[in-house]
């Protein structure tokens, strides 16, 4: 239990002092690095000081318009070498809201996942805790290919969520790709609630809402990677799991994940399973 409140806090971090936010005309939507700010404005023009932030004045805009404009610069920042790990992926920017965990802002545009951290803004993400009976978890360890924690342990399935998809058919649609959870086994997955991340990174503020999702597979259920993005899976006990996580071998957000899904109310239940 002692390593559960440590890695819930390890993927809440202070977001530092020091960043500049980023408005879209009075609406905080992100916040930037201060070493930064110099190729924005050269990139983007029309991003103006304004009170200690970089204000864009695009509130006219529709969002098919704004989705446009941004895009243009972060294709801009990715020719500069700013942006990497372009991944032809859109994910949706919404209006902020008081607790993003338990509801949803309307869309204001849509953008490249590589270039959410640069412009600090958030996004959402499913992540799968997968039970096997014995109180077991499944985990996959990062393929040494991928670009964000190569070789560290994840969850069973996780991914971004993309621009106007469903967070259900997200999440069953990376347990199908990462870990070839058939349809008939996926359709029982049962959201746990959701948690916010935010750390800063090299590429800059990682700020993602984490929706946490619970599946208790069959008895001999083996998982089986097929998109490349996992290079092997492993069945956890919980002694195993806690030193894992102390050991920090999970990613943040994973680890974070793991944490939380054992604290829930149902998490009895999950482990009987």
């Amino acid at each position: 239990m002692a390593v559960i409140p440590r890695c819930l806090q390890s993927a809440r971090q202070p977001v530092p002092a020091g960043l500049i936010a980023l408005r879209l005309g009075e609406l905080p939507i992100g916040r930037i690095h201060p070493m930064r700010q110099a190729l924005l404005r050269e990139v983007w023009p029309e991003l103006l000081p304004r009170d200690g932030a970089l204000v864009w004045d695009a509130t006219s805009l529709n969002v098919e318009a704004r989705s446009d404009r941004i895009g243009a610069v972060a294709l801009a920042l990715r020719e500069r070498g700013a942006i990497t790990g372009w991944r032809g992926e859109r994910y949706a920017f919404e209006h902020p809201v008081d607790d993003p965990c338990t509801a949803r802002g309307e869309v204001l545009f849509r953008l490249e996942r590589a270039a959410f951290r640069c412009l600090g803004l958030m996004s959402r993400a499913v992540h799968v805790n997968g039970f096997l009976p014995g109180a077991r978890l499944v985990c996959g360890r990062r393929a040494m290919s991928k670009a964000t924690d190569p070789g560290r342990l994840d969850n069973l399935a996780a991914g971004g969520l993309t621009a106007d998809e469903d967070l259900v058919a997200c999440a069953r649609r990376e347990l199908l790709e990462e870990a070839g959870v058939p349809a008939a086994i996926s359709a029982a997955i049962e959201s746990r609630g959701a948690l916010r991340s935010t750390r800063m990174e090299p590429e800059g503020l990682h700020d993602e809402v984490l929706h946490v999702y619970s599946l208790r597979l069959p008895a001999g259920f083996a998982p089986s990677n097929g998109d490349g993005e996992v290079s092997e899976f492993l069945t956890l006990d919980l002694e195993s799991l806690a030193q894992r996580l102390a050991a920090g071998e999970f990613s943040h957000d994973a680890a974070a994940v793991s944490a939380f899904g054992l604290q829930h109310p149902q998490a009895l239940a999950d482990l009987r399973a």
